[in-house]
């Protein structure tokens, strides 16, 4: 059964070129359930509906919260996709079977003057200025982490102000460069070869003049948050969360919000964001008919 496992890892890879992180997850989440089952199944078209609803049933028991649930089941979902199209098995017992539903838990905004707060450190470093332009671009773009760390020289059009973004899915989109991140990745350039060579391309660098990581970039925020005496750690994500809630406060255009994040489904966009009541109450006062007040 591992073998299976393995070729498959291969062929998400290689033949559909998901990211390393997704691969591994299919990995995870696949040698669990075969670590579940190996007591009881010697073959992968031995593998019914009702084991795949016992082992749901013995995470959720565990712990196991609705969406990671819902990331187990689609990764064993694909799985026998792929074992179907080998004509390894004949049914794919994944189909049809949901996750329990869980609270969508949306990560701490940081509001408008935090934001000011935590981009107001002080350049007196080179590291300082390229932790500022990492912070300006996060937040002026919403990008994820694995973008940003993604990103090449080559990438930013400081001319057009926009940045080229391979997302998710390796889907490429083009997103606008805001002022201030326009400046901090400038100021940062002046600097870059203080740390590397010209023959690397990547944006970001680290002190030995290497691409940065995820944990570097994660740490280095989580120390300016605590150096700026922010509000519960700051990371990557939470300034990406700033973003889209900022902007959708400010416009209200939610599909444009869906674009600038690159999400695939606009529900993603929905859960990801929040108006507070009083924003949305003043859309409403002023576009419903009914709600127009009389002058």
């Amino acid at each position: 059964m591992e073998r299976k496992i393995a070729e498959f890892i291969t062929h998400v890879r290689n033949e559909r070129r998901l990211s390393e992180h997704t691969c591994q997850a299919y990995q995870r989440d696949i040698e669990m359930f075969c670590r579940y089952t190996e007591n009881k199944l010697t073959a992968w078209s031995a593998v019914t509906v009702h084991e795949v609803r016992q082992f749901i049933a013995y995470r959720h028991r565990q712990g196991m919260g609705g969406k990671s649930i819902q990331r187990l089941l689609s990764s064993l979902r694909t799985f026998y996709q792929y074992l179907l199209r080998e004509n390894f098995v004949e049914i794919n017992p994944v189909i049809g079977i949901k996750a329990p539903k869980s609270k969508s838990k949306l990560p701490p905004v940081l509001d408008v003057d935090q934001m000011n707060r935590l981009l107001s450190v002080s350049e007196e470093s080179s590291l300082a200025v390229r932790d500022l332009a990492i912070m300006e671009l996060l937040y002026s773009s919403g990008l994820r982490l694995s973008e940003l760390v993604a990103l090449d020289i080559t990438d930013v059009d400081l001319i057009d102000l926009v940045v080229r973004v391979l997302g998710k899915g390796q889907k490429i989109r083009i997103v606008p460069v805001g002022r201030h991140a326009h400046q901090a990745i400038n100021k940062w350039l002046t600097v870059r070869s203080l740390f590397t060579g010209e023959q690397e391309c990547a944006l970001f660098t680290s002190q030995r003049g290497t691409r940065l990581s995820h944990r570097s970039v994660q740490a280095r925020l989580k120390r300016w948050g605590i150096n700026q005496e922010i509000n519960g750690t700051v990371h990557p994500h939470r300034l990406r969360h700033s973003f889209a809630s900022h902007l959708l406060e400010s416009c209200g255009d939610i599909r444009a919000v869906q674009e600038l994040l690159g999400h695939a489904s606009i529900s993603t966009t929905q859960i990801y964001t929040h108006l507070d009541f009083q924003h949305l109450a003043g859309v409403y006062d002023m576009a419903h008919p009914r709600a127009k007040k009389k002058k």
